[in-house]
């Protein structure tokens, strides 16, 4: 990363954990890292009911047993990020589930979603991304449930719960926007060697106009860094994540970022893979096959 590249990042990943810890404090909780000796959830027995109402949300949606242990999930693979890495790509899945939030995990897409998406670029090294390397993973929501769905039955149970996960929402796409913008701003302007260091070269005008329709510029992949928007389906009208798109679009206003922000199906249950397979044109690369399935996407959930 460039120096302000880091910068930027620095600022999101503190700000991040603070407020994921000033949410537990919120719902009665005491956070503690993965490598402590107990769960968050035991650290405050007796006191929060967030991991109560997690509970009874599987129950009532027939979801088997699970141990509860971290009801709000900072993504603790953020920690391990250093300035010598290349961010090419945020990717924003739901919320944490089940395996996200157990104590000794505290990392987003680390279930079966997370290994379909890590299976897929390592299958596909033309686009010269290490899903665990250099991708950014964050949620719509912090707030764990076993299913997205599910924080419907948060939301109905608990007045102050269904606060927080608008609160949330909000603070996520404010927050995810403006990290993207900061990353870009450096892609764009030339600025990042497909290494990632400094070089002395700006974007000439021909590049410049390639780079504003295509989100990439010429032989190079993710770069300016792409958002991906992952599972849209509460991302519509009345969806749980209506409040999150929202703030995302007023997010991205008198920034040209937004034309690298592209949204598809789900990595549970393999449909980021069938979708992209029955949207491809054979006559085009993975690339421009990717490229083509997100902006269909984008203009039905975004308008843009």
């Amino acid at each position: 990363m460039t120096e302000r590249e880091w910068q930027a990042f620095s600022a999101f990943r503190t700000d991040f954990k603070t407020s994921c810890r000033q949410w537990l404090t919120r719902c009665g909780y005491e956070y503690s890292a993965p490598n402590e000796a107990v769960s968050s959830v035991e650290k405050s027995a007796g006191r929060g009911v967030l991991h109560l109402l997690q509970q009874a949300a599987a129950a009532e949606n027939k979801t088997p047993a699970y141990p509860q242990e971290t009801p709000i999930v900072y993504n603790h693979s953020l920690d391990e990020v250093q300035g010598s890495d290349t961010i090419k790509l945020i990717i924003v899945s739901d919320n944490p589930g089940k395996n996200e939030q157990l104590h000794k995990n505290q990392r987003y897409l680390v279930g079966q979603a997370g290994k379909v998406a890590e299976g897929f670029f390592r299958r596909n090294p033309e686009l010269q991304t290490d899903f665990r390397k250099n991708v950014v993973i964050l949620n719509k929501t912090p707030v764990h449930t076993a299913k997205t769905h599910h924080l419907r039955s948060l939301q109905k149970a608990n007045p102050e719960i269904a606060k927080l996960i608008e609160i949330s929402q909000l603070w996520m796409a404010e927050h995810t926007a403006k990290l993207h913008c900061s990353l870009w701003r450096n892609g764009a302007s030339g600025k990042r060697g497909t290494s990632g260091g400094f070089v002395p070269t700006g974007v000439n005008d021909g590049e410049r106009g390639l780079l504003d329709t295509v989100g990439t510029k010429i032989g190079e992949c993710f770069n300016p860094p792409q958002l991906w928007l992952v599972g849209y389906a509460e991302l519509k009208e009345k969806g749980i994540f209506a409040p999150y798109r929202d703030a995302l679009k007023a997010a991205y206003a008198g920034s040209d970022a937004w034309k690298s922000v592209f949204v598809y199906q789900h990595f549970s249950m393999n449909r980021f893979l069938i979708d992209l397979n029955e949207k491809s044109q054979p006559e085009l690369t993975l690339k421009e096959n990717l490229r083509r399935t997100g902006l269909f996407h984008r203009k039905e959930i975004l308008g843009w």
